[in-house]
């Protein structure tokens, strides 16, 4: 079992209304004289233990894989080559979010620009210049570099490239060859899934793998399983090609803050989000549970997309002040690709909670978020879940101590491959126990909640969500305001059965 922990950054040296100055012009002085500590995120900065077993120091560290910075600009294709033009889109320089990432209690972070017309070019001789410099000023926040990739035939997709000396290159040579918009002029032979399977292969043959995960998924589905850029069937045909690669989506995507202006949760729309999840996720027995029951190894994310943030009339929130995703990993750049890569992953939205551990245990073994529990079939019997979760000692980002009104115990079946590449259901997937406060014990910090899958006979998987809510399952969201709908979801652990 993990260690319900978190990383243990600095206290904080300003405030929330002193941080408004900074976020411009002055932060990289800010940064580098290092007067910015943890914010009100960081609720259980003071109690890190350290891990057990074979965690090697492993603790739960947030994060946020789709930031956007300056770079994410605009190119005048009148002139060749086109000019490229900082702000357009997003305004912030990357050393101001990674400041703001780490007053909001972040342990690592990603630089994810839009593309464009030899935008490849902008990210090796501009972007990444600057990247470097806020490694230096910010060196709390482990940044990778990447970017929001045009993927061929799909919406945009995280592309994070390893922290090695070759990294810059490494992603040029993947978006010069591969992203749609990066040719010029326009090449529509880029935009095909044939060229995203193309991309894939030749991502999954570098020595130093990258990692994809899908953005904003349903932001272009017109309803309910009625969905836009990306279907089910490029989904399994990616993950196909490269289940070491393509292993994702956001969950809870970005864009929460559009209600405090007037807008849409996520940008969605067209059709909404659940609880500020993407139907994928939010509905039981949907998409990602049809993914999952096919013993796919598939996780969810959650992220800001942070381009404008909603106080100068945007629809965002900073990077960890709302969404977090942890990862159970040292605060190394490898390890946290190692725990994306593989699951050790839950999140949150506005720190419902600040830690989250999933176990399954039968047969003297035990299993986390990401791995398999592989019980005897001649000894068919009872399998153990636990569930340990925290509320956090402080405030969040909204000023609120939110608390978790239930937590939900969810359970499907792994049935193997389905013959249907665009299936979008898995009807063994249930909520089969629903906890409150009454049902849950203390355990020093920690909320312990224990239930038992009795005599399983087949594979399966177990995950859980919670909520400050009293809905039983997410509704469809309006323009309510984000900080009063407030979700955790885990990723699942595994049950063979042999």
């Amino acid at each position: 079992m993990h260690d319900g922990n978190i990383e243990d950054p600095e206290s904080a040296a300003v405030s929330r209304r002193q941080l408004a100055k900074f976020v411009g012009l002055g932060a990289t002085l800010v940064a580098a004289n290092s007067v910015l500590g943890a914010g009100p995120a960081a609720a259980d900065a003071e109690d890190e233990r350290g891990s057990r077993g074979n965690d090697r120091n492993r603790a739960w560290r947030a994060g946020d894989h789709h930031v956007h910075s300056e770079y994410s600009g605009d190119f005048d294709t009148s002139t060749n080559p086109p000019k490229f033009t900082k702000g357009a889109d997003a305004v912030y320089p990357i050393v101001t979010n990674a400041i703001m990432a780490k007053h909001f209690g972040l342990s690592w972070a990603m630089c994810t620009d839009h593309g464009g017309p030899t935008h490849s070019k902008v990210n090796l001789e501009q972007a990444y210049p600057d990247l470097l410099r806020s490694r230096v000023l910010v060196p709390e926040v482990l940044q990778f570099w990447g970017m929001e990739f045009d993927a061929p035939a799909l919406d945009h997709h995280t592309l994070m490239i390893p922290r090695h000396d070759g990294e810059a290159q490494q992603l040029f040579e993947l978006e010069s060859r591969f992203a749609k918009h990066d040719a010029f002029p326009a090449d529509p032979g880029r935009d095909t899934e044939a060229k995203m399977i193309e991309f894939l292969k030749a991502a999954r043959a570098m020595p130093h793998k990258p990692l994809v995960l899908g953005h904003h998924t349903s932001r272009s589905a017109t309803g309910l399983g009625v969905y836009g850029q990306d279907t089910p069937k490029e989904l399994r045909n990616g993950n196909n090609a490269a289940p070491d690669i393509y292993v994702g989506f956001e969950g809870a995507p970005g864009h929460q803050a559009g209600p405090l202006n007037g807008g849409a949760r996520g940008g969605y729309g067209n059709h909404p989000t659940y609880g500020g999840y993407d139907q994928m996720t939010a509905r039981v027995g949907g998409l990602w549970d049809s993914l999952l029951g096919e013993g796919r190894r598939w996780w969810i994310t959650a992220t800001s997309d942070s381009h404008v943030h909603w106080t100068r009339g945007g629809s965002d929130f900073w990077p960890g002040e709302y969404s977090k995703t942890y990862v159970h990993a040292r605060q190394d750049y490898a390890d946290i690709m190692d725990g994306l890569r593989n699951g050790r992953i839950w999140v949150t939205t506005g720190d419902l909670i600040t830690s989250l551990d999933l176990t399954a245990s039968g047969q003297g073994r035990q299993a986390a978020m990401g791995e398999t529990l592989t019980v005897n079939r001649r000894n068919r019997g009872d399998v153990e879940i636990e569930i340990r979760f925290r509320s956090p000692n402080g405030e969040n980002g909204n000023g609120d101590r939110p608390e978790v009104r239930r937590v939900d115990l969810i359970v499907g079946q792994v049935t193997g491959p389905s013959a249907d590449l665009g299936s979008d259901t898995n009807p063994t997937t249930k909520v089969v126990a629903r906890f409150g406060p009454r049902d849950w014990r203390r355990s020093g910090k920690d909320h312990v909640i224990r239930h038992t899958l009795r005599n399983v006979e087949a594979d399966c998987y177990a995950r859980v969500r919670g909520t400050s809510t009293d809905e039983q399952e997410p509704l469809a969201d309006g323009k309510e305001s984000p900080w009063d709908d407030l979700w955790f979801y885990s990723n699942p652990v595994f049950v063979r059965v042999r």
